[in-house]
């Protein structure tokens, strides 16, 4: 059941009522039902074993780390644990990965001649979302950040939270466990707080990112017909997309999650303003990028293998410098994770992931020479025109890796790449062709508006909430911005008997 179906919003209508009806005590109770009900009616039923199955090995080693004195014991129950969950996720989502990589090594002659033969496995709904969140807690009671659950039930609540488990954000334990368990009064400021961040997520879902994707889909379908400039304009139209369908997608599930009276992290803040790659990726997927810093990047540091490596490049290239090359390594790792956990598949380890490893390093490594430039030009570190470019140069780099995720295959985006730069045709952009891909000139001028309402409240944002900003208007205003969003979506939005909306982007990771 999809979180943008008529039939989910009834459904949730009916649990916000029913929730703030029973008696507080078991509120909890019946997010765990409610939960298990929603994955049940996902997918196919059977999947639910997977999810239980990690909830309980990880709920037993986490009682079992906390009961043991033995540090190898600790560290022997952590090991296997941590194995059985990311062997259960290799398996389901990248076995066929694997298999790809060797048919395309054997294929030029690396090897034997031998094929495999993919497998068909069905995934279950949200699996590396579920799986960081359980290894998290995991590795919080391991390091003593967090102490155990130890009402299995309790636990389950937070493997299964249902408005998460479509495509996030990533759980920490220590910061739910009191809101999930704990009773819930109604509150008419949180739960129509939380329905207004659901309106603004329908929005970006159903008003911009599913216009946006006819448009891409068309030059992605037939590069070879729309090579040239189609290409960065079909490029660019899909960064909007993706960030209209991800980020819309975290407005609804934390707008359903806060008129339950419950908190989630936030997982983007204006990411497109960015004016650096680091400073993207702490603004985009943030639950993702601190999870992998927390639980891969530091720990690697930690170890006597990079304590070492540090060691070598501070005697070589000076304590500076040395220190800065020594945590490329690391780094190099974390890039690799952050790819593969977009997908099974090179274009997302590169595009996603290793391309952006390369910009950071390339960046710190040309440091001197960009001070050199700005001493140079007379540009100040609150000077506009260097603020503009670097989220422009920021916002292209990431456009250029969306161009993989977004291609059939790494091959494919190659070829796309290909496709841009040997055709010249920049009279498309102006003599009419672009409304060919999709989108006659109203449906573009509607988008266009969409994304400038966009803009505008995404530059509000860098200063306040927008929700607070309105509410302090009076009652006409208020309501007329709200009701003019919500009938937008109604009259504007894709949606209906006769055409299905697509589902969210990351649901399938």
């Amino acid at each position: 059941m999809s979180i943008t179906s008529f039939a989910f919003l009834c459904s949730f209508a009916a649990v916000l009522t029913l929730y703030y009806l029973i008696p507080k005590r078991v509120q909890w109770m019946f997010l765990l039902f409610v939960s298990i009900l929603y994955f049940l009616t996902a997918g196919e039923p059977w999947l639910l074993f997977y999810p239980a199955a990690a909830i309980t090995i990880v709920y037993a080693g986490a009682l079992y780390i906390d009961g043991v004195k033995e540090q190898k014991k600790k560290k022997a129950a952590l090991s296997l644990v941590v194995v059985f969950c990311l062997l259960m996720l290799i398996i389901l989502k990248y076995c066929n990965f694997g298999i790809y990589t060797y048919n395309a090594l054997a294929m030029r002659g690396f090897w034997g001649s031998g094929l495999l033969s993919t497998v068909q496995l069905t995934i279950p709904l949200g699996i590396s979302f579920y799986t960081l969140a359980l290894l998290g807690y995991l590795f919080d009671v391991y390091y003593e950040i967090a102490k155990p659950q130890r009402n299995f039930f309790k636990f389950a609540l937070f493997g299964f939270y249902f408005p998460v488990i479509v495509s996030g954000p990533i759980l920490r334990y220590r910061n739910m466990e009191e809101q999930l368990y704990a009773p819930h009064k109604m509150d008419f400021k949180q739960v129509t707080y939380g329905l207004q961040r659901m309106v603004w997520g329908f929005f970006k879902k159903l008003v911009i990112a599913e216009r946006l994707a006819l448009v891409v889909a068309s030059v992605y379908g037939d590069y070879r017909t729309y090579s040239g400039f189609y290409i960065p304009v079909a490029v660019i139209c899909f960064a909007f997309q993706l960030y209209a369908d991800f980020s819309g997608g975290m407005d609804i599930v934390l707008g359903l999650s806060e008129a339950l009276g419950i908190r989630v992290a936030e997982n983007f803040r204006t990411p497109y303003f960015s004016r650096s790659i680091q400073e993207f990726w702490r603004r985009w997927h943030i639950t993702l990028g601190e999870w992998l810093k927390d639980y891969l990047f530091y720990p690697l540091l930690r170890t006597d293998t990079f304590g070492r490596l540090q060691e070598i490049c501070k005697k070589r290239f000076g304590k500076k410098t040395g220190k800065k090359l020594a945590t490329f390594v690391p780094m190099f790792f974390l890039w690799f994770a952050v790819g593969m956990w977009h997908g099974g598949a090179w274009k997302f380890i590169v595009g996603s992931g290793l391309l952006h490893w390369c910009y950071i390093v390339g960046g710190e490594l040309l440091t001197p020479l960009w001070k050199r430039i700005k001493v140079f030009f007379h540009l100040g570190a609150d000077s506009l025109f260097l603020k503009a470019w670097q989220q422009l140069r920021t916002f292209l780099l990431v456009c250029a890796g969306f161009l993989f995720f977004r291609a059939e295959s790494f091959s494919e985006g190659c070829r796309m790449y290909a496709a841009m730069f040997f055709t010249w045709n920049p009279h498309i952009l102006w003599d009419g062709s672009l409304l060919t891909l999709g989108l006659d000139a109203i449906e573009a001028a509607l988008a266009v508006v969409a994304l400038i309402v966009l803009l505008i409240v995404s530059v509000l944002q860098q200063k306040e909430g927008i929700r607070d900003r309105i509410a302090r208007r009076n009652i006409v205003i208020r309501w007329v911005i709200w009701y003019a969003l919500l009938f937008g979506v109604i009259l504007f939005g894709y949606y209906g008997p006769e055409y299905s909306a697509a589902e969210f982007i990351y649901q399938g990771f």
